[in-house]
């Protein structure tokens, strides 16, 4: 994807995960995401979701999942006014099918892409399934993304499926807050193994994705940064390239 941006800028944010750990605070942090998309509009060329925007997100033929209409009236708007959104699928909310796109004109990728601006690239995504290890994970995620499986989930009334879904929510390390996240060293962290070996391939000045939960800036070499985008449960961080520099912010509300 090539981008010029002028006097505008990017911003990236991720792992939203409305709809855990209970109504009251997904709603209170669904209301902090609709304030930083006001404070950033004036600003945006282009706003990128890295995906688990949703901790459940299942389209049926003639149903969505309740809620989240103060987070898709603020695309909507944020879309009228001409600012482009794109939305990457997570692993909760990887059955996003057409809704997004058809009512919001919202473009949807399922895979890492590179963004070009004027001499800087940058691969972004969600992040999960890359890296080494996490076989099991990597054989679910082929099986979820399979027609059988969609179909099979498609043909559950949307009272079961969605409530087995949010019963599985709510298993989530997101939701289980007795689990930190925490950073050991680089070569543990299998996002900052991958960018070392794409680097290998094809040299990118930044990767930025979430999935991780942490917010995190590493130097993969001299030339070129790993960002995590963090999450929103604990840290409401987000990245902004002005078309030089990738800066890692956190949301502070006004009120």
């Amino acid at each position: 994807m090539n981008l010029t941006l002028g006097n505008k800028k990017l911003f990236f944010a991720s792992d939203f995960h409305l709809g855990v750990p209970d109504f009251a605070s997904s709603l209170q942090r669904e209301k902090r995401i609709v304030a930083w998309l006001d404070s950033i509009k004036h600003e945006a060329h282009t706003i990128f979701l890295l995906g688990d925007i949703f901790d459940f997100w299942f389209e049926y033929k003639h149903a969505i999942p309740k809620g989240f209409i103060r987070l898709q009236g603020k695309l909507a708007e944020l879309r009228d006014a001409g600012i482009p959104i794109v939305f990457f699928t997570g692993n909760h909310d990887m059955w996003m099918f057409d809704y997004f796109e058809k009512e919001l004109g919202i473009v949807i990728y399922r895979q890492p892409i590179d963004l070009h601006i004027g001499n800087k690239t940058i691969q972004i995504g969600h992040g999960d399934g890359l890296g080494p290890g996490d076989h099991t994970y990597k054989i679910l995620k082929k099986f979820f993304n399979s027609k059988v499986c969609q179909w099979l989930f498609a043909h559950i009334h949307p009272n079961l499926g969605i409530g087995i879904a949010n019963f599985w929510s709510r298993k989530s390390r997101i939701n289980n807050t007795k689990r930190e996240e925490k950073f050991v060293n680089p070569e543990n962290e299998y996002l900052f193994v991958y960018c070392q070996e794409q680097e290998k391939i094809k040299h990118r000045d930044f990767y930025i994705f979430g999935h991780r939960h942490l917010p995190l800036d590493l130097q993969v070499n001299p030339t070129c940064r790993y960002i995590n985008i963090g999450e929103w449960v604990h840290y409401q961080t987000y990245a902004e390239f002005d078309g030089e520099q990738v800066t890692l912010k956190t949301f502070q509300p006004s009120t």
